[in-house]
């Protein structure tokens, strides 16, 4: 698998906006790829993310809502590393840090990992059950697959 990049889409689809990680992988999926590229949408699986990136991927996109302090809908890419990586929407138990760390504990190595991020507006469970994105948010997938299109491109 060398020279292969991943790119995870993680969240709880239930939690509004934590949702966009796998809004933007399902979107990414449906649109031509290089062979070399690896679209999954892992949802709220991270132990799975971990086990995956235990294979040598070149690069690691990590795409999740994030907060940060900006408007709804902003996009954020990140460089990660184990000691640094950080979400703190985190309604899927085992975030971006986690899976970093377990990685590191399990094979002594992590390829580059990014992280695109979009700024959250809301991220709980719908008083009326719709599993959505906020309106930001959603106005912002386009842009985030355009960004991990980008990074892929230049790995």
């Amino acid at each position: 698998m060398t020279g292969l990049t991943l790119v995870a889409g993680i969240g709880n689809v239930f939690f509004g906006d934590d949702g966009f990680g796998v809004a933007v992988a399902r979107r990414l999926a449906a649109r031509p790829l290089p062979d070399d590229v690896r679209v999954v949408d892992f949802g709220i699986r991270g132990y799975d993310l971990a086990l995956a990136m235990l294979d040598p991927y070149q690069q690691v996109v990590i795409v999740d809502a994030v907060a940060r302090g900006g408007a709804p809908g902003t996009l954020y890419v990140l460089e990660l590393e184990a000691a640094r990586a950080t979400s703190s929407v985190d309604g899927h138990g085992l975030g971006p840090a986690r899976v970093l760390e377990l990685v590191l504990a399990w094979s002594g190595r992590l390829p580059p990992v990014r992280l695109v991020g979009c700024e959250s507006a809301r991220v709980d469970f719908a008083a009326d059950g719709a599993m959505r994105l906020t309106p930001a948010v959603a106005a912002a997938v386009d842009g985030a697959v355009e960004l991990v299109e980008g990074l892929v491109a230049r790995a």
